[in-house]
Order: structure tokens, then C-alpha cells, then sequence
């Protein structure tokens, strides 16, 4: 089982907490998406980025000093969003680690996939933006990311959003087993998710996996944290439905 999840574009460099052990596996092309954006003035940036001034200034700052081998630090402790809070890997026993080292797969705009142990240095790129001289970065990807994630494994869990599940997605074939956890409160017979709330259960859930070492679909439904339950009626093979208010009780 491989677990696809979303980047955060909120990101520091802590080289001392946690080792890292491996390399992104395409540094290559994130060295040619590096060359690229150090060539852009700071306005150009800006606008790709569609951010303040604040932020714009830090990361084109970060672009034009970025070195890829200096500085390092793994990449599941690099980005700070509300999801990788609630994963929480800093805190990770060893059996913890190693599982997520096998089964997670962070996708990237700028480093395509990485296993939580890459090195990696603050950037910011995210995959939609209108960016690089291939057009976009769904085109310079291409199916790069799906044969990197599958890899032989042919059974993905999605805890992804939309933007680089899409990367995958769009690669599968009928050989794939592709399940998408959704998580959000019923309304009228209906989900309806909120982008925080939803974050929040990816990383408790991504925890939850790591600690009951889970490998198989149907282990998954037992997911119980953060007041979510499973929901039969709502669920299929290719989708599970939480439910809940997304908070612990």
C-alpha cells in the first residue's frame, strides 16, 4: 500500500531534530524547476505565487540562494501545515517511522514525490501554478509521479486533495486499487467536507496508520479518531466516508 498526501506551503529548515535517510528521487528535475525559477524577476514570482509582498520576498530570497545538497532536513518534519500537525512524525516511535518511510509518498510541484525522510530545502511551487517551459507542472510531470508511487504497489489510499491527487488519478489503470478517504459532516443524505477540518483527519489518520501499521482496505474503516466513524451506506470501493464533527471527543 502506497499513501498519497498534499505538500504545505508553509515550510523551515530544522536539520537536527530527525535524520534524514534518503534523496528526493528526482532531484534532477528539481534542479531544472530551480534553474527556472531563479531566473524569474521578483514581480514574475509574485504573480505565480499570488501571495504578499511578505512572502513573496522570502521565497524569492530562498530561490535565489537555494542549494539542493546543504542544509537539509527531512521532508515530513520541512512542511508545517495543520495536517502535518496532526500526523505529529517528530513524536514517531521507530516502528512509526519506518512505516511511513515504506508507505507514504508526499506529492510535490517542485520535487515531484518524496518518502518522509528526503532531504529537502524550503520552496515554494505549488502544483498548479502556471509555471515552467513545459507549460505547466501537470505537463512537466506527466506520469512520472503515478509510476513513482505505484512502483510495483498497486494499491494507493488518496489523502491527497484534488490539486496533486490529479497527478496521480489521471495515470491509473485497471490494474490499480485507488481508495479516497473523505471526511466531513452529513447534511441532507450528503457530505460536505471543510478544508480544515478535512487536513486535520488526513494527518490524525496518516498517525492512526502509522501505529496500527495498517495494510489492507479493510483496516481502514476502523479509523476513529477525532470524533470521525465510517459510514456503510455513504462508502464504495473506491471511496470511504467518514463522518463526524472533527473533533475528539
Amino acid at each position: 500500500m502506497k499513501i498519497i498526501i498534499s505538500p504545505a506551503k508553509k515550510m523551515n529548515q530544522d536539520p537536527d531534530t530527525l535524520a534524514c535517510r534518503t534523496k528526493p528521487v528526482f532531484l534532477e528535475e528539481a534542479e531544472e524547476l530551480m534553474r527556472w525559477m531563479k531566473g524569474l524577476s521578483l514581480p514574475e514570482a509574485k504573480a505565480l505565487w499570488k501571495c504578499n509582498d511578505k512572502i513573496a520576498e522570502q521565497n524569492y530570497r530562498r530561490f535565489q540562494e537555494m542549494d539542493l545538497t546543504r542544509n537539509l532536513t527531512p521532508a515530513v518534519i520541512s512542511y508545517e501545515g495543520i495536517q502535518y500537525q496532526y500526523m505529529a512524525p517528530a513524536v514517531f516511535g521507530g516502528k512509526e517511522t519506518d512505516y511511513i518511510q515504506e508507505h507514504l509518498r508526499i506529492l510535490s510541484g517542485f520535487y515531484g514525490v518524496l518518502k518522509p525522510f528526503d532531504g529537502i530545502v524550503p520552496y515554494r511551487l505549488e502544483m498548479q501554478a502556471k509555471a515552467s517551459h513545459a507549460g505547466d507542472l501537470y505537463r512537466f510531470w506527466g506520469d512520472k509521479l503515478y509510476r513513482e508511487v505505484t512502483g510495483g504497489d498497486h494499491f494507493i489510499l488518496n489523502l491527497a486533495s484534488k490539486e496533486y491527487s490529479r497527478c496521480v488519478e489521471r495515470y491509473l489503470t485497471p490494474e490499480d486499487t485507488y481508495l479516497t478517504c473523505v471526511f466531513g459532516e452529513i447534511a441532507d443524505g450528503k457530505v460536505k467536507q471543510k478544508g480544515t477540518l478535512a487536513k486535520m483527519a488526513r494527518g490524525e489518520m496518516v498517525r492512526w496508520l502509522a501505529e496500527n501499521q495498517v495494510e489492507e482496505a479493510e483496516q481502514i474503516r476502523r479509523f476513529d479518531r477525532l470524533g470521525y466513524q465510517f459510514v456503510e451506506e455513504l462508502s464504495s470501493e473506491r471511496e470511504f466516508v467518514f463522518a463526524g464533527t472533527g473533533n475528539a471527543d
